[in-house]
Parts: structure tokens; sequence; C-alpha cells
């Protein structure tokens, strides 16, 4: 209970932009939420199709691969079914590469969307903080300059003591928020990376089939019918 106490005085103490800190702190914990158990979900999503469309990829099945991407809404599935529609029907690599790089351009916005808050957040917080504690300072100075000088010393002291409450409580929502902006951002470039090396992968294999499909099509096209030798 004395742990209690000491927060709630803690809390009191810091004057009224304590209050603005702490939504500003509820604002980043929600957006930071969010945020953390979308991206764990696009995660897991990817995963689970990955590992079931690459064995179709790898064994030439692309009209199953096709049909399982297109009935999925994963960030994964949405990239592979760009490459997959257009395999086939063009022959050169950099049209598929172009248009599942397209795909990619309209995911990445919404894999980030929103993070950017959880910092900012941050910066409002360690603000607010200074801001509470200059006002406290002034305020403190203008009743140190009214007061009793025998107790000028002692005053002084409490005021400051009181009005730095509000930096420290800064500090501490403003670490912890960017430490979680961190995460949330390094995570976001982990699914972004795995998009990649789907795409590569993916390419790798049309590239394959397209090349052994030319190699055994064109010695046939190349070759002119023998004519048996005349009787003599």
């Amino acid at each position: 209970m004395d742990v209690f106490y000491s927060i709630v005085g803690f809390f009191g103490s810091g004057g009224v932009f304590m209050y603005p800190i702490l939504l500003v702190f509820a604002f980043g914990v929600a957006i930071a939420a969010e945020r953390y158990i979308t991206l764990a979900m696009v995660t897991n999503k990817n995963r689970v199709v990955w590992e079931k469309v690459q064995p179709l990829l790898n064994e030439g099945q692309f009209d199953e691969a096709r049909k399982m991407t297109s009935e999925d809404e994963s960030t994964i599935s949405q990239v592979l079914n760009m490459g997959l529609s257009l395999q086939g029907t063009v022959r050169r690599r950099e049209d598929i590469e172009i248009a599942m790089e397209e795909s990619m351009m309209e995911i990445v916005p919404r894999l980030e969307k929103r993070t950017p808050y959880v910092a900012l957040a941050s910066s409002i917080a360690t603000l607010l903080g200074l801001l509470g504690t200059i006002m406290g300072l002034i305020q403190a100075f203008t009743a140190v300059a009214n007061a009793n000088p025998a107790e000028k010393a002692d005053l002084l002291s409490a005021s400051i003591s009181v009005a730095m409450n509000t930096t420290a409580f800064g500090l501490m929502v403003a670490i912890p928020l960017l430490i979680v902006h961190a995460v949330l951002t390094s995570k976001t470039g982990d699914i972004v990376d795995s998009l990649e090396m789907a795409t590569v992968k993916a390419l790798n294999v049309f590239s394959r089939r397209a090349k052994r499909i030319a190699e055994t099509t064109l010695p046939n096209e190349g070759s002119a019918p023998v004519e048996a030798p005349a009787p003599a």
C-alpha cells in the first residue's frame, strides 16, 4: 500500500499537466497494442500461406497456387497472386517483377499505418513534461518572490521538486513508447523482408519454368524432318 500511496502522491503533486501526459500514454498504448496484434496476425497468416504455396510453386502447380492465393486475403497472397496471374501470359521476368512490386507498394503503407503515432506520443509526452516543469518553476519563483525571506529557500526547493515531477512522468511515459515504436518498426520490416523473399523465390521459379519450356520447344521447332533415302 505504501507504493500505491507514493504513486498517488507523486501524480497528485505534479499538477494539471500530469493528466494530459496520462492521456497521451493511454493513446500510445492503445495504438501500440492494435499495431502489435495486427502485425502478429499478418506474420502468422503469411507463414501459414507460404508453407502451403511454396511446395506448389516448386512442383510447377501454378493453377493450384493461383487458386489458393486468389481465395486468401493475406498480404503474401496478394503479392504472389499478382505474379501468378501474369505467369504464362508474359515472357519477361521484369514485367512480372514490376507487377509484384506494385502490389508491395500498396501493402507496405498498410503495414506501417498508425505506427508513427506511437513515436509522436512519445515526443508529446516529453514536451508536455518539460512544459509542466517550466510552468511549475514560473509559479514557484512567483510564490517565492512574495514569501517571507526566512522561508524562501525551503519554499523554492519544495516547489522545484514538485515541478520536476511532470518531466519525470513525461520521461517515464516517453521511454517505453519509444521502445515499443522500435519493436513495431522492426516487426514491420521483418514482414516486408519476408514478402520480398517470397517475391524473389516466386520469380526464380517462374524463370526456371520458362527456361525449361524454351529449351524443350526450340529444338523441336529448329529441327527439320529427315527424308528417307530413295530405293536404288
